[in-house]
């Protein structure tokens, strides 16, 4: 059906006259009769009855003037949507962060955006490095907040924020100012995240204490960060986690910085290189700004 053709109808519809239509829609009464007769060959029902000095619509012109303003108002706020999601002014951005990123910057990042941008739907959801390249490949999501970062070709990195390490201990370190030196826990169980896929944080950390000179005597695998931290919290041992970690503190749990290797931990920005939406570039930019305000990590 051509749209301009049913305003071609709708404007002779509502005035009943070939004259007033055509002076409505600024175009000579000639064409505008073409038009219409077009229009009814093409979807082969007449619907005017000319026999008469005023034209009448026939029942299938009447059933058509029903839908017509409806069919015409979707079809404007679909233009008007479609143009609002170019603009990257509405619309959906789907961001997927690993467990520890929900501390520190991004929560900011989220709520800055929210605010600045409220037409647009975020759709939030945690994967760990291997779950988030997959998705990003597969186009499943469009942001990937992992960390370090997610390697492949078809995908560009860049670093939000770089923050230390410092151990997750149970509480019955909260009364002690010594200092802590790593090598002192190698006899202590580590609790490291996530269980699978293989190799992931869990063997940063192990990297981390081979440097130091150890490998952690007893070793319990939770399948993510929200599990180890219940295990350190109830005694099970100690685990070593971003610094950004230490802002949520949850009853059981004391944060401490160490003396030892401390190379630290990224948290990094992940997108396909051909994803050209502005909803993207909006949340990049914001992100940067946000980030280039922030501290690098929390006192602990």
């Amino acid at each position: 059906m051509d749209f301009k053709r049913l305003s071609y109808f709708l404007a002779v519809a509502e005035e009943l006259h070939f004259g007033r239509a055509s002076a409505r829609l600024g175009i000579a009464q000639p064409p505008l009769s073409r038009q219409i007769a077009q229009f009814e060959r093409e979807i082969g029902a007449a619907l005017f009855d000319r026999s008469r000095s005023q034209i009448r619509l026939t029942q299938a012109g009447e059933l058509l003037l029903e839908r017509a303003r409806e069919i015409l108002e979707r079809v404007d706020q679909t233009e008007r949507e479609v143009m609002r999601i170019g603009q990257g002014v509405a619309g959906r951005l789907r961001i997927a962060f690993v467990g520890t990123a929900t501390f520190g910057v991004l929560p900011n990042i989220i709520r800055a955006f929210r605010a600045a941008h409220p037409d647009i739907e975020l759709a939030l959801s945690a994967m760990n490095n291997a779950e988030l390249r997959r998705a990003l490949i597969q186009r499943e999501i469009d942001i990937a907040v992992a960390r370090p970062s997610i390697e492949d070709a078809e995908v560009k990195s860049e670093t939000l924020m770089k923050e230390p390490l410092v151990l997750a201990l149970p509480d019955g370190y909260a009364n002690r100012e010594q200092t802590f030196h790593l090598a002192d826990f190698k006899n202590a169980t580590f609790v490291l995240f996530p269980r699978r896929p293989r190799p992931s944080y869990a063997d940063y950390v192990l990297d981390v204490c081979k440097v130091d000179g150890f490998v952690p005597a007893l070793q319990v695998m939770a399948q993510d960060y929200l599990t180890a931290m219940s295990l350190v919290s109830v005694g099970v041992g100690i685990s070593i986690v971003p610094a950004s970690v230490s802002e949520n503190q949850r009853p059981g749990i004391v944060y401490r910085k160490y003396e030892g290797h401390n190379p630290g931990t990224e948290l990094s920005l992940n997108y396909r290189r051909d994803n050209r939406s502005p909803h993207l570039f909006g949340f990049l930019e914001l992100a940067r700004k946000i980030a280039r305000a922030s501290h690098s990590g929390p006192p602990v």
